[in-house]
This record gives structure tokens, C-alpha cells and sequence, in this order.
């Protein structure tokens, strides 16, 4: 290491996401706190449908009613009272880049958003705070049926307005759990997206949530119908500057792969060691489906974070591969969930978690396997890598199997780098730092060769970023 780079993590130039732009006095800011006259005032600013309004008043009323999780990470600092729920930029959403505010566009410009649109992607949306200030899909994806709009716009729109009530929050639903209740209440932004029969995407799709305001809350929806025989990859990236506050991610994902359609949905989520990740997505897969999730966890304060798979039609498939970085500071409670309710359904869970500094990554899955699901197969790896002996990792797998007919494995795996192995490439001319980089990336390599390429380069920097506060 140079002379001149920096040896502690939260000395660590993260600019690339750490920048941000004040609140100006033509963006508005709900008043902090959740009450009904709050969840009112924002229904009334979105100009919900009446439909909508009654939905986000009954999930107050369960949100009010359900206790918080005590089995998972401390949110004790996480106070709902000192949070905005939400915050609307100085902007419309615009169909052209040049006429986003500069400041908004500025901020995605340092994040690759329009150079990634130009060069890999279908359709690109861009939330900003609660809002979506972005949004485009090019002509031919158009021309083939696709749909990729935002979340409100498709909500108040009179052809797919009856589609979303259809689907809206039944796959996750407000008594999931006192979270999912909050996002029912106070949801805002999103994405939507309808992939018509036998319609194969040869570029991805993506989603950018930016969440700029301080001691703020982020609520976007993401509805994806994915029709009988059709394919898409749906990318999802996340960030935000860091604030000494909390702020706070409720985000809510229902994903609908119908018969013989592929899903795919890369997500690199990197919040601000402020935030408290309270994320929900879940996937239903019918006959000869299959989703893959391709999920990498790099900031945050505290994350809960369980993508499930319902495998609800025979044949159904669910992959899932992710990597959880955990620093000093972090507490990232994340794994995956899948339900196999139909025979010969398959799933597979591979994991890699990595902590250093202190930090704590836990490894949570649940596995179920229904009396009806014969035939069955689900097999679940994780492996995890401490840095240090300040560090902990923990491995906590459920699983529940009621039929005599299926096939079940687990292989867990916790350790700490080798001694021997950075002995090794020592004596190959290798700098102590280098090597214990090189493992670090060669054990992260199986998630970061499945992402999308300029994902798995923001990755592997991040965990090279990291890596220069451990050494």
C-alpha cells in the first residue's frame, strides 16, 4: 500500500457514492413520523386511485398492530418517528435524459447510469429519493409488447391500471410481517414491468434507486409479470451518501414468472452504513418456470434480507446465488428462502458471506418442502470468510421437509484465511496486502462472474475498496 492511501475504513474515499446534493426549497418533505393523517397526505400528493388510499390506511392499522422481529439484528436505533417517508425531488419524471434537473442527473451521470443505458440495457428507470425522475425503454423492446413504466404511472393508467390492483401486494402481503405493513402504507416509486408471451429480451432491463435526503425513508415497488414461455434480466442497483442519521429502505419486490418463463434479477445493493435495510422480495414460479437471483449485500447498517421462491407449479426452478460483504459497523442478516409446493420442483442456494473489522454477517435460510412437492430436490451451500478475529460469522439454516420423496443437502463452511496460502504467493513476489486480495476476490468470483459485467467490476472495486481498511 502507497505511502498516502488510507488505512482505516471509514477514512476510505467512497465518493463514487458518498456525494450528494442538498435539499433546495423546491423539494418537498412529508413531515416526519407515520400517523394516518400522514399516510392521507401522501396518498392525496400521489393522487392515488380511492382503491389505493383505503390499502395504505389498513396497512397502517397493521403495521400498528404487528411487533418488530426479535430474532434478527437490533433496529433499536431506527426510531419511524425522525423518518420522512417521503420526499419529492425538484421534478416530473422525463422520458429524455436532458431534461432531468442537473443536479439529479449530475448524481446518475456518477453512477454510470446513462453510459450503462447507451451501451447494455433495453429500458432504464431512476428513482431519486421517493420519485422516479427517469424513465426510457427503447423502440424495439416497445415494439414487442414490453412493458416497463413506473410503478404509479402504470397504477393510474387505464390499459394496466387493473393489472397492478390484480397483482399489488398479494404475493407480499401487509401481514407478512410489521415491514411489509409500513411499505403497504407508505409505498412510493417504483418500476413495472409486463413481459408478453414467448417474448425473449436479448438486453436487460434495470432500476436505480438513489435515496439523497437525510433521515429519510425509501419505499419503491417493483411489480414484474414475466408471461408463459417469455424471458427476461432485470437488474436492480442501490445506493446512498452517508448521513449521521437514520435513514431507512422498505423497498417491496413481487415477481410473477408464469408457465415456461425465466426470470433473472441481478441486484447490487451498496446503502450508506447509515441505513437500515428492511427489504422484502419474493418470486412466484409456476409449471416449468424458473427464477435465478444473483443478489450482492455491501452496505447498509443492518440488513434483513430473504429473497423467497414459491415453486407453487411442477417443474418450477429457483436459483439463488449472493455475497454479503460486512464491515466494521455492519451487521448484515441476509440468506434466502424457498417453497416447494409441486413435484419434481428444484432449488439451489449458493452463498458466500465475507466479514471483517468487526463486522457481523449471518447467514439465514429457510428451506420447505410440502407433502405435495414429491420428487423434490433443494440443496443449500454457504460458505463464509472472517478476515480477522474481531469478525463473526453465523450459519443458521432451517429446513423443513414432509414428504419422504425428495432429495436434501447442506454443506456449510466457516473459516478464516489461510496463513499458508498468503505464505504462498508471498514467496511468489506477491505483497502480503495483494494476496490477501486476490483470495479475498477468488472466493468472491462465483457470484461476481454470474452479474452483469459492469456489476461485477463495481463489485469486485468495492471489495478491493474494502479490503484497504483491513490491511
Amino acid at each position: 500500500m502507497s505511502e498516502n492511501e488510507k488505512t482505516n475504513v471509514s477514512d476510505i474515499d467512497r465518493s463514487m457514492y458518498d456525494f450528494r446534493y442538498e435539499e433546495t426549497a423546491d423539494f418537498y418533505r412529508i413531515k416526519s413520523g407515520l400517523t394516518p393523517e400522514i399516510v392521507e397526505t401522501l396518498s392525496k400528493e400521489k393522487g392515488d386511485p380511492e382503491w389505493m388510499r383505503e390499502f395504505r390506511l389498513k396497512s397502517l392499522e397493521i403495521y400498528n398492530k404487528l411487533q418488530v422481529p426479535e430474532w434478527g439484528p437490533s433496529i433499536e436505533g431506527l426510531d419511524i418517528d425522525n423518518i420522512a417517508t417521503y420526499v419529492r425531488p425538484n421534478t416530473k419524471m422525463q422520458g429524455k435524459w436532458e431534461d432531468v434537473p442537473d443536479d439529479i442527473k449530475d448524481t446518475f451521470e456518477k453512477l454510470g447510469i446513462p453510459e450503462a443505458e447507451r451501451t447494455s440495457l433495453a429500458g432504464v428507470g431512476a428513482q431519486y429519493d421517493s420519485e422516479l425522475v427517469y424513465h426510457n425503454v427503447q423502440d424495439e423492446v416497445a415494439k414487442q409488447g414490453v412493458v416497463y413504466m413506473g410503478f404509479e404511472e402504470a397504477l393510474k393508467s387505464e390499459k394496466w391500471g387493473p393489472m397492478v390492483k390484480e397483482y399489488f401486494m398479494t404475493l407480499v402481503t401487509p401481514k407478512d410481517h410489521k415491514f411489509a405493513a409500513l411499505h403497504g402504507a407508505v409505498w412510493s416509486g417504483g418500476s413495472f414491468v409486463y413481459v408478453p408471451k414467448g417474448v425473449h429480451l436479448s438486453f436487460p432491463l434495470q432500476s436505480y434507486f438513489r435515496l439523497n435526503a437525510k433521515g429519510a425513508g425509501q419505499y419503491e415497488h417493483t411489480l414484474i409479470i414475466v408471461d408463459e414461455d417469455a424471458d427476461l434480466h432485470f437488474i436492480e442497483g442501490c445506493s446512498a451518501p452517508k448521513y449521521n442519521v437514520a435513514n431507512m429502505h422498505a423497498g417491496c419486490v413481487e415477481l410473477f414468472v408464469k408457465r415456461g418463463a425465466h426470470l433473472r434479477y441481478s441486484t447490487i445493493e451498496n446503502w450508506s452504513k447509515n441505513m437500515y435495510n428492511l427489504n422484502t422480495k419474493r418470486a412466484k414460479v409456476e409449471e416449468n418456470g424458473s427464477i435465478e437471483w444473483v443478489s450482492g449485500s455491501f452496505g447498509s447498517h443492518v440488513s434483513y434480507l430473504y429473497p423467497e421462491s414459491d415453486l407453487d407449479g411442477k417443474n418450477a426452478k429457483a436459483e439463488f446465488t449472493g455475497i454479503t460483504f460486512a464491515g466494521n459497523g455492519q451487521n448484515l442478516d441476509t440468506g434466502a428462502k424457498m417453497v416447494h409446493r409441486a413435484p419434481n420442483t428444484t432449488s439451489l442456494i449458493t452463498t458466500k458471506s465475507i466479514s471483517k473489522g468487526g463486522g457481523i454477517s449471518t447467514y439465514r435460510s429457510a428451506v420447505y418442502i410440502d407433502k405435495k412437492a414429491t420428487g423434490a430436490k433443494a440443496s443449500v451451500s454457504c460458505q463464509s470468510l472472517m478476515l480477522d478475529s474481531e469478525s463473526r460469522s453465523d450459519t443458521i439454516p432451517a429446513m423443513t421437509v414432509m414428504t419422504d420423496d425428495a432429495d436434501v443437502g447442506h454443506e456449510a463452511k466457516i473459516g478464516r484465511i489461510s496463513s499458508e496460502a498468503i505464505f504462498y504467493l508471498m514467496s511468489r513476489g506477491i505483497s502480503e496486502d495483494e494476496a490477501r486480495s486476490m483470495i479475498v476476490s477468488g472466493f468472491a468470483n462465483p457470484v461476481s462472474k454470474e452479474l452483469p459485467l459492469e456489476y461485477a467490476v463495481e463489485m469486485n472495486n468495492l471489495i478491493r475498496l474494502e479490503m484497504k481498511g483491513t490491511l
